[in-house]
């Protein structure tokens, strides 16, 4: 993969071995990594639709997840970053985070502590900023937490995208990058309006 490649705002630069883990060496350009991890998503997904009842709050959910979503395209799919980066917590603490946060989450259901959209935007922001892999965070915090809304809660997902692609520029992903930067604040009112809440 080239290293020119343009990431999006808000996007994770890699490290030049995690590009190494990239399975296809022929891919030189963002759009032609784009359309092999979205293809890889689509399988990702129809994996996830077979899961009747599955412990999506556990660890091991979560990195499965990951692996099946980009496992075909990155060979450390669905394992923590060993590396900086420009957001998320230090590596060490990840598994840790990661726990409290499935285990705050299981809380705020079992207690109804917030109404289902608020609490996946809170899931979803609070997993972001862990950021516990190299590269797909974003996408597989919106699919996590659109799986606790539908698996868990019976509610439906959210319609994150809005009728754009929120992995390419456009004012869509600008509101959604404004609104993870707000609730890293602790203001979380851009986010619950970008999710409908």
């Amino acid at each position: 993969m080239s290293n020119e490649l343009v990431e999006p705002d808000g996007a994770t630069p890699l490290d030049p071995d995690e590009k190494e883990g990239l399975r296809f060496k022929h891919i030189t350009t963002r759009g032609e990594l784009d359309q092999l991890e979205q293809a890889n998503i689509v399988e990702g997904m129809q994996w996830l639709k077979k899961q009747k009842n599955p412990d999506i709050l556990i660890e091991g959910f979560t990195r499965d997840l990951h692996k099946r979503l980009f496992g075909q395209v990155w060979q450390w799919a669905g394992t923590f970053r060993k590396t900086e980066k420009n957001i998320g917590v230090d590596p060490i603490q990840i598994a840790i985070q990661l726990r409290q946060l499935l285990d705050d989450t299981h809380y705020w259901i079992e207690h109804k502590t917030y109404p289902p959209i608020e609490l996946a935007a809170r899931f979803h922001h609070k997993l972001v900023l862990i950021h516990p892999f190299p590269n797909g965070n974003g996408r597989h915090a919106r699919i996590m937490a659109d799986s606790i809304l539908t698996k868990l809660m019976g509610a439906p997902a959210i319609d994150w995208a809005g009728g754009y692609k929120l992995e390419a520029m456009n004012e869509r992903r600008d509101q959604y990058i404004a609104a993870l930067r707000a609730a890293d604040k602790h203001d979380f009112d851009k986010m619950f309006e970008f999710v409908g809440a």
